[in-house]
């Protein structure tokens, strides 16, 4: 494809490297410029008006263009713009956010950390895991267990966290302490004959003989979205969360719920926590926190845990962690006003109704004879793209059917998620039922769209 040398496609070329993006690809083919949006759509510098079915990266919440955050933001950059929260500096928009975030907590919570993203809120929970068990004299317990296809970021330690071995490949990753178990999709991974109870059970047997193979005393912590994003919409079996908290308090293993994406009403709830039954000792949150309008994220941290940290601060003279923007009065004061939006539009009750719509307008998909485990929690839908439903078969990753499927989806007008094999929405909390209408009938014109004879 060829650009005039001075437009906005060329110049991108030219000068930007793009996330997880085939970067000789994007030589060739450029940019998808987005120019504009308003309420859940998102307009293109060609001039085409898209509905986005996965709220950017999850984080839209309210959608796109909302005035009175933008006023929010003015007002704090006139007031001060920026400073710190080193050495005992603070700011009162930060201070007012951290009480709120404690004030919803799904379990109680005793502090908050700032930092301006989810990768940066789990590498901090990760160096707490560390700093932590320094503190009750276990400095053994340094190895930390993922799960296969789990997310939690793109810095050094987040992405080893992370079971995604195309982001290990060529960095030098993982780092030596992660270790990653089973993935816990019970659609893809049930043996025959294998209830979800039974799965679930064979998932904590698993996870159990991995902290046995590895030495209890020296595996400090278990990182779990609670319903995994990334991974692709993967919700674990109901009893799940129970049989695996199980295992980690038989051996003292700390539980960090991985909210970026779940939080804030994703999942029907404000925490993916509270759907899911878990009782975490650290949550770190993201995306939704601020509705995307600024780079900010919270890690929360229970009255053990910041206990642990008052005896190594006092041991070593002061806490040495931090972020320049950590606790940005600009970015703090957006997202308290966004949780101030939250309470006002109900948002819990207003995600609930919407799931029931949209799953009663994704049960039509059940017919189709290549999509299946179509399933989700709140507006956070998962659905597997298969050659044969009966056996469970899958194409050739070479043919790239979901992405076909994603590439006609958005030719009908609405953007999804492609993740693998598996398609994922996720649209803004605010959606209306006749947006939502749009969006599967966008997707149902791309499935009718695409050749399924690989």
């Amino acid at each position: 494809m060829t650009f005039l040398p001075n437009s906005s496609h060329a110049r991108d070329i030219a000068s930007i490297v793009h996330s997880q993006t085939d970067l000789n690809r994007h030589l060739e083919v450029g940019p998808s410029i987005m120019s504009s949006g308003d309420g859940v759509y998102v307009t293109d510098s060609d001039g085409r008006r898209l509905i986005e079915g996965v709220a950017g990266l999850w984080c839209a919440s309210l959608g796109f263009g909302v005035e009175r955050l933008a006023e929010v933001a003015y007002e704090a950059m006139k007031n001060i713009g920026y400073y710190h929260t080193y050495r005992h500096t603070s700011n009162e928009a930060a201070i007012d956010l951290a009480e709120k975030l404690l004030s919803i907590a799904p379990v109680p919570m005793s502090k908050v950390l700032f930092q301006c993203s989810g990768s940066e809120a789990n590498d901090t929970a990760i160096k707490l895991v560390w700093y932590y068990h320094n503190a009750i004299g276990k400095p053994d317990k340094r190895k930390i267990i993922g799960r296969m296809k789990g997310y939690h970021g793109s810095t050094a330690a987040a992405v080893s966290l992370s079971g995604k071995p195309d982001m290990h490949r060529d960095f030098n990753l993982p780092f030596e302490p992660f270790r990653h178990t089973d993935f816990p999709c019970y659609y893809l991974e049930h043996q025959d004959g294998e209830t979800e109870d039974d799965f679930a059970t064979r998932m904590a047997d698993n996870l159990e003989a991995l902290i046995l193979e590895e030495g209890p005393e020296t595996v400090g912590a278990f990182f779990a979205e609670p319903i995994m994003g990334a991974g692709g919409g993967i919700i674990p079996p109901p009893t799940y969360y129970e049989k695996i908290q199980a295992v980690l308090k038989k051996y003292d293993v700390l539980l960090v719920a991985d909210e970026v994406i779940c939080g804030y009403g994703r999942t029907g709830n404000m925490w993916g926590s509270t759907t899911m039954e878990m009782v975490p000792d650290m949550i770190s949150s993201a995306k939704q926190l601020s509705a995307g309008f600024q780079p900010i994220s919270a890690l929360l941290i229970n009255e053990k845990v910041f206990q642990a940290m008052l005896v190594e601060s006092d041991k070593l003279g002061s806490f040495s962690h931090g972020y320049t923007y950590a606790g940005h009065p600009v970015a703090a004061a957006v997202a308290l006003e966004v949780q101030k939006i939250y309470e006002e539009i109900d948002v819990v009750a207003t995600v609930r109704k919407s799931a029931d719509y949209l799953a009663a307008r994704l049960s039509g998909l059940g017919d189709h004879p290549n999509i299946d485990d179509v399933d989700g929690r709140g507006l956070l839908w998962g659905m597997q793209v298969v050659k044969d439903r009966t056996t469970r078969a899958l194409y050739d990753p070479a043919l790239g059917m979901a992405q076909k499927i994603g590439d006609a989806t958005r030719d009908a007008g609405a953007i999804v998620r492609i993740i693998g094999d598996r398609i994922v929405l996720a649209p803004p909390l605010v959606i209306s039922e006749g947006e939502l209408d749009q969006l599967v009938g966008a997707l149902e014109t791309g499935l009718a769209a695409t050749a399924f004879d690989g």
